[in-house]
């Protein structure tokens, strides 16, 4: 972990540690024990929701086989020939799925912010089949237009409250949405201004400058291949928008897991205010993505949403560790799994021994 990470990560530790001692650790356990086995369905439910992400992913899929481009290319040179055929599938929905549910779990759980997951699901698309230049053109589309259906769910979100909300309620909250989605817009347009220039083959060349005394040109193909993939999909419009579209539905069907869990929680709210918590909350979260796991800023977002929406501090903060705990429950087998995929693909990229005749 380096330093900054772990910095970011005691940060968020103190700010999350403090607003429960803030409410007191004993009424927020007691509001989330209330939910007993609920936490388990509200965790199931999250499924529908990575499917859709997933869906999102796999429509920018390339569906011809990757023999018709020559030569594998998995995510570490030196593959053995029988690794490499082996590995050759066609992409479907169900390897974007495994993909994207181990991608998740990083983020969510390990001190890698929010860029360990999209190349973990690189990695585990190329190790399932994909050449790897199509692999990083899918996820890095996929997660631009990601982040702006987030954007659009957010201020959605804002403007139906608002249309049911008294109008001096709204102040407060539309500085904090404005400000998390500006963090998020500018991130995102600078995102995709780079790619539109050669992203990967730029980051390249200035990290040849700065670590020199090598041979890099084999690299630097590899990247131009990245970005002439990543082109070769923004020009397939009608692709680039349902991923987006897919993605905006499954921001929208998430707002049913906090309407799920608030339920359990002992709290229930209308459909209106489970948008707004899961709309604007989200925005917060996603402007935070460099502390891990946004540790201490969503449940400082939900404290600042909850009165909005009658719901008591410690209740909010329930929830969120509610969310938290579905992350535990689906991330920790996510990645269990991840573990042994890689032991699996490093074995199967072990040069076999040939044994040699007396």
């Amino acid at each position: 972990m380096s330093r900054a990470a772990l910095l970011l990560l005691s940060i968020g530790s103190a700010l999350f540690v403090g607003l429960l001692a803030w409410q007191g650790f004993g009424s927020v356990a007691s509001t989330l024990l209330a939910a007993g086995w609920g936490l388990a369905v509200v965790a199931a439910f999250h499924v529908v929701p990575l499917v859709l992400d997933a869906a999102a992913i796999a429509v920018l899929f390339r569906r011809d086989h990757p023999s018709r481009d020559g030569a594998h290319e998995g995510p570490a040179s030196g593959a053995t020939s029988g690794a490499t055929s082996a590995a050759r599938a066609e992409p479907s929905l169900r390897n974007a799925l495994s993909a994207r549910w181990i991608g998740e779990s990083v983020n969510s759980l390990l001190p890698a912010g929010q860029i360990g997951g999209p190349v973990v699901m690189v990695r585990q698309l190329s190790q399932r089949g994909m050449l790897l230049r199509d692999a990083a053109a899918a996820i890095t589309v996929s997660t631009t237009w990601q982040a702006l259906a987030q954007i659009m769910f957010a201020l959605g979100g804002l403007a139906m409250f608002g249309a049911y909300a008294a109008h001096g309620t709204l102040h407060d909250l539309r500085t904090a949405t404005l400000i998390a989605t500006g963090v998020l817009g500018a991130l995102i347009a600078a995102f995709y201004f780079a790619q539109r220039r050669g992203l990967f083959g730029r980051l390249l060349g200035v990290v040849s400058k700065v670590f020199g005394k090598r041979d890099w040109s084999s690299l630097m193909t590899r990247a131009e291949a990245v970005d002439a993939a990543v082109q070769s999909l923004y020009r397939e419009r009608g692709r680039v928008a349902a991923s987006f579209a897919l993605s905006l539905v499954g921001w929208v069907v998430g707002t049913a897991e906090v309407w799920l869990a608030l339920r359990f929680l002992g709290h229930p709210v209308g459909w209106i205010d489970a948008l707004l918590l899961e709309s604007i909350g989200q925005a917060i979260r996603g402007a935070a993505f460099m502390i891990p796991g946004s540790l201490g800023v969503q449940e400082g977002g939900y404290l600042l949403l909850a009165p909005l929406v009658g719901l008591p501090p410690d209740a909010a903060l329930a929830l969120s560790l509610a969310k938290r705990a579905r992350e535990l429950l689906l991330g920790l087998p996510g990645l269990l799994v991840l573990h042994f995929s890689e032991r699996s693909w490093q074995r199967r990229r072990a040069p076999r021994r040939v044994p040699v005749a007396d």
